[in-house]
């Protein structure tokens, strides 16, 4: 009799693993191959270019232009737009951060999934900031903490991270994984970031 049981509860669980597997088997599949094989459909187009392999960048305690640590898990949790440069911030600074800014406005509805950060090097023109971009996080790279977090940034043609006038985008796992030259075109930089927060179903 207990063996007849022990059958018949077995049979009705199958249905319920197979279901589930037919859930779950192509999710993991999808990020096993998005994120450790780092392929990429040969259709699919870009305007910015895709870090490959991406980088992962650990949690670090930045510091904000007051001296105040900002929380560890920034770069983790949303999709990050950065920009690295000198905190004087002249005018290609200006013009990377704005672009920054309409994007993220136009995404709409889905602008909160999204944060700006400006990584600079040197004195921050505070009151520019405070005044043309409110919203940005500002996070200086002038100790050994930003040192090293700088150091993890790909280089093009030779240029100096700070002196390459770069955007780019760190996804919620905090995998660096697009960069922009400089003088990005805002409709191509939003092109990428709408398909990514399509297909994305983190951050």
């Amino acid at each position: 009799m207990s063996e007849t049981i022990s059958t018949s509860g077995s049979n009705s669980r199958r249905p319920f693993l197979l279901v589930l597997t037919l859930f779950v088997a192509p999710l993991l599949l999808a990020f096993v191959i998005y994120y450790g094989l780092n392929w990429r459909p040969s259709g699919m187009t870009n305007n910015g270019q895709l870090v490959s392999p991406v980088i992962p960048l650990p949690a670090s305690a930045l510091t904000a232009p007051d001296g105040q640590l900002l929380a560890p898990q920034l770069l983790h949790g949303k999709w990050t737009l950065v920009y690295v440069g000198n905190g004087a911030c002249t005018q290609p600074c200006r013009d990377a951060l704005l672009v920054t800014r309409q994007v993220r406005l136009l995404l709409g509805k889905d602008m909160t999934r999204v944060q700006r950060l400006f990584l600079y090097s040197g004195s921050c023109d505070a009151e520019y900031m405070a005044r043309e971009q409110s919203g940005l996080v500002l996070a200086s790279l002038d100790n050994e903490v930003g040192q090293n977090l700088l150091k993890l940034f790909p280089i093009y043609s030779s240029v100096p991270v700070l002196e390459a006038q770069r955007l780019y985008i760190i996804d919620p796992l905090g995998n660096l994984m697009m960069s922009y030259a400089p003088q990005a075109d805002a409709r191509g930089v939003l092109a990428d970031l709408k398909k990514l927060l399509s297909l994305s179903h983190i951050g």
